[in-house]
């Protein structure tokens, strides 16, 4: 099971597990991908608005706590993963995420 830790500054410890965590590695891996892809022009800037988009409608649908609690377990779950890593679960889980963390 992942955990992730969130401190924010001048807030409470905020710890995800099961559900929330794999939210968040979903954010991360699409709003990561999207960044990746359009700075190496194989993705539009619209397309790539349209995943940040989803990353959240994610966040905000299936991962509770303030935006700056969101936002801080986000930056721990990019530091965890590596550039190649992040962009082989996007590979791997992308249609899973979309299935598992519904956006509507």
């Amino acid at each position: 099971m992942a955990m992730i830790v969130a401190v924010p500054a001048q807030a409470q410890q905020r710890i995800y597990s099961g559900e929330e965590a794999a939210a968040l590695r979903c954010a991360n891996t699409m709003a990561f991908t999207a960044v990746a892809l359009e700075s190496t022009g194989r993705l539009g800037a619209a397309e790539k608005e349209v995943m940040l988009n989803i990353t959240v409608r994610i966040l905000d649908l299936h991962v509770s706590g303030t935006w700056r609690q969101k936002k801080a377990a986000l930056r721990i779950v990019r530091d965890r993963r590596d550039v190649f890593e992040t962009l082989e679960d996007f590979e791997r889980y992308a249609n899973q995420c979309l299935v598992q963390f519904p956006i509507n």
